[in-house]
């Protein structure tokens, strides 16, 4: 029998979602429009910038009929300020303000232009990680500093990790965790050790709240094994007795 599926969406589920969200690239070749199940897909003419999903983008690029435009939060700037906010502020830094207008069937949450070329230079969006990940092995030659943009990456996964894990350890003391400005791929990493503090908490508040009955279980417990231990003692005895007349 087949293990059940784990409880939320794994790693790769959240990346494969990821590549759902718009970037812009400069076209090299025309390309003509596309109909497909998640929308149209405007014409591509050079020299003009458009927005396409991510797994398009990645496509064009490896076949270099395009380039990608990447994000303004990708830049090692901007990510160098972002990692001081992260450093500073207890909370995780506010995600990007959206002033979308949802009359558009191909536009839904989370699936906002935050990774355009439009997108605000200081705010991390929700696939920030996952999106920053392929984007520098995919296109690190459009991506100004692409070794600077890699650490900084990776100093601001340690950071909010940590910041994550810091945050869920207030769950013992009955306080609420903050999760405003969680990415998606961080929320499917540490899915794992939340669940287990929170399985944990509850496993202390149930003891907490059947103790006495837990207790008296316990005592009639051990009342009944000694009952039993005296009764063994006592036939012991009187086994020893019979023998003894016997003999005699």
């Amino acid at each position: 029998m087949a293990s059940p599926l784990p409880p939320g969406l794994t790693p790769p589920e959240v990346a494969f979602l990821c590549e759902m969200e718009l970037v812009t690239v400069v076209p090299r070749q025309r390309l003509d429009e596309l109909e497909l199940l998640g929308g149209p897909i405007p014409a591509l003419q050079p020299p003009y910038r458009t927005s396409i999903p991510l797994w398009l983008a990645l496509l064009l690029k490896r076949q270099r009929r395009a380039n990608i435009v990447p994000p303004p939060w990708l830049s090692p700037p901007s990510l160098e300020s972002i990692l001081k906010l992260e450093t500073t502020l207890t909370p995780f830094t506010p995600p990007p303000s959206q002033q979308v207008s949802f009359s558009s069937s191909t536009l839904s949450p989370p699936f906002l232009p935050s990774a355009t070329a439009d997108a605000p230079p200081d705010a991390l969006p929700y696939h920030w990680l996952e999106m920053g990940e392929m984007l520098l092995d995919a296109a690190a030659d459009d991506i100004p500093d692409p070794d600077s943009a890699r650490r900084l990456m990776r100093d601001l996964r340690e950071v909010r990790m940590a910041k994550l894990r810091a945050g869920v350890g207030v769950l013992e003391g009955g306080r609420e965790v903050n999760m405003n400005g969680v990415g998606g791929m961080e929320i499917a990493e540490g899915r794992a050790f939340i669940a287990g503090v929170v399985d944990g908490l509850r496993k202390d508040d149930w003891l907490k709240r059947n103790w006495h009955a837990i207790r008296k279980i316990g005592t009639s417990k051990e009342l009944s094994r000694k009952e039993r231990e005296a009764e063994e003692r006592e036939n012991d005895i009187g086994g020893a007795g019979d023998d003894d007349e016997m003999d005699l």
